[in-house]
């Protein structure tokens, strides 16, 4: 449950688009807090505001935050548009809790992008990456940017991490080389809201006019250590999505030669589960050459039984890891940087590179 508390705005620390970071005073010291602007209105030093610390005080994945649900000395006014119809918009998203949003949903009737979507009922054979964690999104790109510098990318978030875009550094720092981002499900945040993953894939391709999409979920995931209980799994289900709309998916492996925990050693037990179970349509698997030899053989064993329903393509990945240390955003996963988990950041942008290469 929600665990609850009151200080002060002490100080402004930083800013990003979407978010607000702050020190924030409390009987029980200072604590870093962030804010959504949109959402609670924008903080200012002196300024009251109510905290959830739940996640922060059990040190669970929110960054390290407390999160300002209200600043309540001081409301933010009502939106300009007139609240009593859905003329900008009736997507509800973070349903059904305190917080939840209402956003114009890029197929609903007050659209501008109405009558495209209406009409789009195909990817039109475009690649379409997937990958389990946001830390891949940039690695992912860079290998599309490698070979095709040209090619317009658009970012489908899924909502089984952060709902709010807007934690997201990566994406702030992404934004000017990427087509643009869809919030799909109960993410909101985006350049674009879609109320689900098949309508946000619909929009990456005929509103945004993308050459390619990356399907994540957001920042952070939830994950039990047990084989169905993790977020990521969905990506199989992302994989389901782009072959009924007749895109070519393309599966980003989760491959690790620095994560501590065996079962997250070489190839994860999530990829296994995602491509192995739930993914029922065929997809491209690229596996990156260049992998140490060890590692490579432990990879290419666990991969043996997907190859019965997918198509596991070999990558060259000369030039990779200079796109990724070129990257404009810095890489990072659980804490480890590229040159702490290089197969990891390798392995996505091979999956980036086969997609470019697709194009052609």
């Amino acid at each position: 449950m929600v665990r609850w508390r009151s200080g002060t705005v002490q100080a402004i620390r930083r800013k990003w688009h979407g978010s607000t970071e702050l020190d924030v005073a409390t009987d029980e010291g200072t604590l870093r807090a962030l804010a959504y602007p949109d959402l609670v209105g924008e903080p200012r030093e002196g300024d009251r505001v109510l905290l959830n610390v739940g996640a922060l005080v059990m040190g669970l994945g929110t960054g390290g935050y407390a999160l300002v649900v209200a600043l309540p000395d001081r409301l933010p006014p009502d939106p300009e548009d007139d609240g009593s119809n859905r003329d900008a918009g009736h997507l509800v998203k973070a349903r059904y809790t305190p917080l939840q949003a209402i956003r114009l949903g890029v197929d609903e009737e007050a659209s501008p992008h109405r009558a495209v979507m209406a009409a789009a009922d195909s990817l039109d054979g475009m690649p379409v990456v997937t990958a389990d964690l946001h830390s891949a999104l940039p690695a992912i790109l860079a290998g599309i940017h490698a070979d095709n510098p040209q090619a317009e990318v658009a970012y489908v978030m899924t909502d089984g991490g952060a709902l709010p875009a807007w934690f997201s550094r990566t994406l702030d720092g992404l934004r000017g080389h990427l087509a643009g981002t869809i919030t799909t499900g109960q993410a909101f945040g985006g350049d674009l809201e879609a109320s689900t993953v098949h309508t946000g894939l619909l929009a990456a391709r005929h509103v945004l006019r993308a050459d390619i999409a990356i399907v994540s979920q957001g920042p952070g995931n939830l994950g039990t250590g047990t084989t169905w209980g993790f977020s990521g799994v969905a990506l199989g289900e992302a994989i389901n999505a782009v072959a009924t709309l007749g895109g070519r998916p393309v599966g980003s492996l989760r491959v690790s030669d620095g994560d501590g925990r065996p079962r997250h050693r070489g190839l994860s037990h999530h990829t296994l589960t995602a491509y192995g179970k739930v993914a029922l349509m065929p997809a491209d698997l690229p596996v990156p050459d260049g992998l140490e030899p060890h590692l490579a053989a432990e990879i290419d064993a666990a991969l043996a039984p997907l190859g019965a329903r997918h198509r596991l393509v070999r990558v060259a990945t000369g030039g990779l890891d200079a796109a990724l240390r070129a990257s404009p955003v810095g890489l990072s996963t659980m804490g480890r940087g590229l040159d702490q988990d290089h197969a990891y950041f390798l392995t996505a942008a091979a999956a980036g590179r086969h997609a470019a290469s697709l194009l052609s």
